[in-house]
């Protein structure tokens, strides 16, 4: 089982940290999440887990759920207060640098959306379209049905 989880362990990082990742200790968060989904897998008999990997991937997301709830309410300050003053233009031909500057705004850019969802949302993009986790999974995961659209919030 130990060996198994190690297998998981930078794909439940991932997920974690992608759903966790506009926070400023996200890294941290992340990592934090992974060793709960440890601590409920050593107490869980693994006998009755029929997909390790699925199971791992519902605890982390339900998890990161819960730790975005805690933070709705209990907001800290905001990170990140200067992505307001970050202005792109595309240029015909950019130079690397441009590039790269072009790249990290995108990469805010994410964040700032990522801001804007609900936890239930948030874990329904970033598993659908970072890890292509199909809806009806998801949905499995939130305890909704991807049929009706009826995320919770």
């Amino acid at each position: 089982m130990t060996e198994t989880f190690e297998a998981q362990r930078d794909r439940l990082r991932a997920v974690a940290y992608r759903v966790l990742g506009s926070h400023a200790d996200a890294d941290a968060d992340a990592e934090d999440v992974v060793q709960e989904a440890w601590m409920r897998l050593v107490r869980q008999d693994a006998t009755t887990i029929g997909n390790l990997a699925g199971w791992l991937t519902t605890v982390v997301g339900r998890i990161s759920l819960d730790l975005l709830r805690s933070r709705q309410a209990h907001p800290e300050s905001a990170y990140g207060q200067e992505f307001s003053a970050l202005v792109v233009t595309p240029d015909d031909d950019p130079a690397p640098d441009e590039q790269v500057a072009l790249a990290d705004s995108v990469g805010l850019a994410l964040l700032v959306v990522l801001d804007s969802l609900t936890p239930s949302e948030r874990l329904a993009f970033v598993l659908h379209d970072m890890f292509a986790v199909p809806f009806h999974e998801i949905g499995q995961i939130l305890g909704k049905s991807a049929a009706t659209g009826a995320w919770p919030a």
